[in-house]
C-alpha cells in the first residue's frame, strides 16, 4: 500500500460526506478524473486507487488519490470502501464483477464507467445480495489518456448516464447521482437496454460508417491516388473517428453486437431510400428534414441536456487575452458555460468559442465584448 497525506488542513471543518471511502479500480483518465472530482467535492472522505505500480506512483505524486494499491492488493482497498468504481474497459469490468464480491462491504455501492450496459448489468448479478450495483456511463473524454491527463472538471456539463441494475438499486443510484451532479455532470437515468439501443444509434453506427467510408475511399485511391488528396473538409470531419484504434472498440461491439447490427440494417434501408431519390426534387425534402433534425442536437460535444448558446470571438494572440474576456464578462455577472479555442495563428490571433446558458446572456456578452474591442458573432 502507498499513501499520501490528505489535503485537508488541521482544524478545517469536514464537509458533509455522502461516502466515507471510494475505491477506484483503474486510475486512468476517467478513473483519475472521478477521483479528483470526488476529492474536490468534499463528499467523499478518502479516495483509494487500484492500478499498476507506475500508475499508482504517478497518481500519488499528482495527489489524485489518498492511498494506492497495486492490483494484487485490490481486496485490501475493496474491504474499506462503501463506494467502488470500476473504471477499466468493458471486458475488464465484466471480469472484475465476477471476482470482487467476496471483498466487498455489506451495503457498498458498486458502479462502472463502461460504454455498454446490458452485459455489465448482467455480470453484476454475480455480486452478493448485500451490495448495490449502479451502472454508469460518463459521456466525457479527452484527446489524451492516462492519469497525467486526469481533470476534476472533465465531467462539467457532460451527460452521465445512470442505469440502476434492479429496482432495489434505485436508492443507491439516487445517492450516486447526487455525487456525480456535484462534479458538474448532468445525470440521465435510463434502462440498460435503452442505453445500448441509443448508443448503437449515435455512437457505434457512426463508427462503423466512418470506417466504411474511409475504406471505400482507400479502395478508390488504389486506382487513382488523387482520391484521398481531395478528401478534405466535410469528408475529413465525417470520418475523423475512423482513426480510433479497434482495441478501444473491440468489447464495445462484442457486448452490443445485436443493437449495432440492427442499426446498420436500418441505415442500409435509409441509404436505399435516398438512392432512389438521387436526381429528383424529392431529395430536397430529405435534406430539409435532416437540417431540422440536426438543429435539435445540442451543439456541445460533451452532451448538454440543455442547449448552450454560443458565440465566436476574434482575439489577438496576446498574453492575458482570455483573462480580459473572462473578467470583462464576470464583472457584468455573465457566466461562461463552455469555452474552446477554435483556431490560432501564432503572432496574429485566432477565434475562441464561448457558450452561455441563455439567449439573454449571449446577447449581453456580445455587447460587453464589443465594448472591450473583441469582434463577436453568433455561432449557429
Amino acid at each position: 500500500m502507498f499513501t499520501v497525506n490528505p489535503e485537508k488542513k488541521p482544524n478545517e471543518p469536514a464537509a458533509k460526506s455522502l461516502y466515507d471511502t471510494a475505491a477506484v479500480l483503474g486510475v486512468g483518465l476517467i478513473g483519475g478524473s472521478l477521483a479528483l472530482g470526488f476529492k474536490r467535492s468534499g463528499l467523499v472522505n478518502r479516495v483509494l486507487g487500484v492500478s499498476r505500480r507506475e500508475t499508482i506512483d504517478k497518481a500519488l505524486e499528482l495527489s489524485v488519490i489518498n492511498e494506492g494499491y497495486v492490483r494484487e492488493e485490490a481486496p485490501q482497498a475493496l474491504e474499506q470502501a462503501d463506494l467502488v468504481i470500476l473504471a477499466g474497459p468493458v471486458s475488464v469490468i465484466i471480469e472484475q464483477l465476477g471476482k470482487i464480491g467476496p471483498s466487498l462491504q455489506d451495503g457498498a455501492t458498486v458502479t462502472d464507467v463502461g460504454s455498454t450496459k446490458r452485459a455489465i448489468v448482467k455480470a453484476a448479478g454475480n455480486l452478493p445480495g448485500s451490495v448495490y450495483f449502479v451502472g454508469g456511463h460518463p459521456m466525457a473524454g479527452a484527446e489524451t489518456t492516462g492519469v497525467e491527463s486526469a481533470d476534476p472538471f472533465l465531467f462539467q456539463n457532460a451527460v452521465y448516464v445512470i442505469c440502476p441494475a434492479e429496482e432495489r438499486d434505485r436508492e443507491a443510484a439516487a445517492k450516486y447521482s447526487e455525487l456525480v451532479s456535484a462534479l458538474g455532470a448532468r445525470v440521465l437515468v435510463m434502462s440498460p437496454a435503452n442505453h445500448d439501443r441509443i448508443a448503437a444509434t449515435i455512437s457505434h453506427l457512426p463508427q462503423i460508417v466512418a470506417v466504411g467510408l474511409i475504406n471505400l475511399a482507400a479502395s478508390f485511391n488504389e486506382k487513382d491516388s488523387n482520391t484521398l488528396k481531395l478528401a478534405a473538409g466535410g469528408f475529413r470531419d465525417l470520418t475523423r473517428i475512423a482513426s480510433g484504434p479497434f482495441e478501444m472498440w473491440r468489447h464495445i461491439f462484442k457486448t452490443n453486437a445485436d443493437e449495432t447490427k440492427e442499426q446498420i440494417d436500418s441505415f442500409i434501408k435509409q441509404l436505399k431510400s435516398l438512392r432512389e431519390l438521387v436526381g429528383t426534387e424529392e431529395l430536397g425534402r430529405s435534406f430539409e428534414r435532416a437540417a431540422k433534425s440536426r438543429a435539435l442536437i445540442q451543439k456541445d460535444a460533451k452532451g448538454f441536456l440543455s442547449p448552450v448558446y454560443q458565440v465566436v470571438v476574434t482575439a489577438p494572440d496576446e498574453v492575458g487575452v482570455i483573462k480580459r474576456i473572462a473578467i470583462g464578462l464576470a464583472d457584468e455577472a455573465i457566466n461562461i458555460k463552455d469555452i474552446e479555442v477554435l483556431k490560432v495563428r501564432e503572432g496574429e490571433g485566432g477565434t475562441i468559442m464561448l457558450g452561455f446558458a441563455s439567449v439573454a446572456d449571449r446577447a449581453r456578452a456580445i455587447e460587453i465584448l464589443g465594448e472591450l474591442g473583441f469582434p463577436t458573432r453568433i455561432r449557429d
